[in-house]
């Protein structure tokens, strides 16, 4: 039973639950800035470039259900503090890392430290706050953590690599987990489920088995489209679906499941967490790109391509700033829904970057999009939260994070993928026109965009037919990942607006 706290330390315990948020959420999206300097020290393919940015989300994700579950029983405070100095010791191998295999297994343990930070923060939550209109508060603050976070990470990391090296942007995370150390003992009181059931690993193995292995399949049948690497991407899928689909019949007749699966039969509670993920998908999905667009095609230097992700970030912060209050005047649907419709229309002008006039689009989207990622993200999580019982809040925090982290990963697995199967396939086709241009050169600039410049500088004329196909293919990437992200917006808004009835119906405000 977790004491009362007074007002200063419930609030300060927050700000101290915001520190690891903010930088999971960060080095979530911190790597698009870096992506040409890392290119170009370190040369990964393409496949070991996103493997890069998004090994960390899903292991994360694969490992957060687990990891609720393991603090519902040692303590989410505990369970906090064990992982925080594994977190710091990862960031420090991850930006000394001197291969693309390095960075890999670095971010994979970035990943595992995260997993142990996240569940705990939104669990804790539910503790220190149990009046729901400061809790609804208190997630407001936790998402524009979350969401700016992810925002302001090509900001952070812009201004690192003006004056650093790619890897400054992972030493950010030391001093804040030290300082994080030295106040969670002292602000965060423990909170733990009273009746734990047995652990349960083989769940957790299933549940990593079966996204790796679905996302590997992706990864290569986009990236390898031959027979021998269908075969590969065949199999990995049936594993992946086989291992999943394993987990959730595990789940149903556990009596002490990691997953409660009776929460998904509240229809508002599926599209809460169905909004977390495609929001993250989609935000995700612009993060890899976008950094990218502005630093390789619009030419720009890593501080000034930051500083033009600002107004995308400082959206997303008056979005979730604004849906407290809203909330209280209208419906959790009605706001909820016009966060998505925003978004909506967001996407839609970020298809639009190569045909309109510099930057009327970019700002566009970013306003729309920011605004309406934070307007959704934030009451979601309090619909999440409401359904579960307080002795479950730890697991019903890693559903909602799962679904965050797991869109946030689908964001750089499927849309990335897609986008840059359809630049590598630009590239390849325009590569018979380009003069002086080899086969084995085309091949290498087609894996990424900063490559196809280091192999057009030593073109001649520059390569200028080499840097215009390049830039064209990439732009026609980004037009199809915001089209494909804009229709499952729109598909999802229909659903939240009839599946939110229920929470619209039982909220004691209306």
């Amino acid at each position: 039973m977790t004491p009362t706290l007074s007002p200063l330390r419930r609030w300060s315990a927050l700000g101290v639950l915001v520190l690891p948020v903010l930088l999971i959420s960060i080095d979530m999206s911190v790597l698009g800035i870096a992506v040409p300097a890392l290119s170009a020290a370190l040369n990964p393919t393409s496949t070991q470039l996103l493997w890069i940015i998004d090994l960390y989300s899903f292991l994360l994700a694969g490992l957060l259900v687990f990891m609720g579950s393991l603090g519902d029983r040692i303590g989410r405070r505990r369970l906090l503090l064990l992982g925080a100095p594994l977190f710091g010791a990862a960031s420090l191998l991850a930006a000394f890392a001197t291969s693309p295999e390095m960075l890999i297994a670095a971010r994979a343990l970035l990943g595992l430290g995260g997993a142990t930070l996240m569940p705990s923060t939104l669990g804790l939550i539910r503790t220190i706050f149990p009046d729901r209109r400061q809790r609804r508060t208190a997630i407001a603050v936790w998402a524009m953590a979350f969401s700016g976070g992810s925002a302001l990470g090509p900001v952070v990391g812009g201004l690192l690599l003006e004056h650093f090296w790619w890897g400054s942007v992972f030493l950010l995370n030391v001093p804040v987990i030290v300082a994080f150390l030295a106040a969670a003992p002292f602000l965060l009181p423990e909170s733990r489920d009273p009746a734990p059931g047995p652990f349960d690993p083989l769940s957790a193995v299933l549940s990593i088995l079966g996204m790796l292995g679905l996302v590997y399949a992706l990864k290569t049948v986009a990236t390898q489209p031959d027979a021998g690497a269908a075969l590969t991407a065949a199999a990995a899928a049936v594993l992946g679906a086989g291992a999943l689909a394993w987990f959730v019949a595990r789940q149903r007749r556990r009596p002490d499941p990691m997953i409660d699966v009776s929460l998904f039969e509240s229809l508002a509670f599926t599209s809460a967490i169905l909004v977390n993920v495609v929001s993250m998908l989609a935000l995700m999905g612009l993060m890899f790109f976008l950094p990218q667009f502005l630093m390789l095609v619009r030419g720009m230097g890593a501080a000034e391509a930051g500083l033009w992700t600002l107004p995308l970030a400082a959206a997303t912060v008056v979005g979730t700033l604004a849906a407290a209050p809203l909330a209280g005047r209208l419906s959790v649907r009605t706001v909820i829904a016009a966060g998505l419709a925003c978004s909506t229309l967001g996407l839609l002008c970020a298809s639009l970057l190569d045909e309109l006039a510099w930057p009327g689009p970019f700002l566009v989207l970013s306003a729309l999009f920011g605004v309406g990622v934070g307007l959704a993200e934030t009451l979601t999580n309090d619909v999440v939260l409401a359904a579960a019982p307080p002795e479950r809040a730890g697991s019903a925090a890693a559903i909602s994070e799962t679904g965050y982290e797991f869109g946030g990963a689908m964001g750089t697995a499927l849309l990335g993928t897609a986008g840059m199967a359809v630049y590598a396939a630009g590239v390849r086709d325009a590569a018979g026109t380009v003069p002086g241009l080899n086969a084995a050169d085309a091949e290498a600039a087609a894996q990424t965009l900063a490559a196809s410049r280091d192999i057009a500088a030593a073109l001649p004329d520059g390569g200028a037919g080499l840097l215009e196909a390049a830039d064209a293919a990439f732009l026609a990437g980004i037009d199809l990942i915001a089209l494909i992200a804009a229709g499952l917006m729109a598909a999802l808004l229909a659903l939240t607006w009839h599946g939110l009835r229920e929470e619209a119906a039982t909220d004691p405000r209306h």
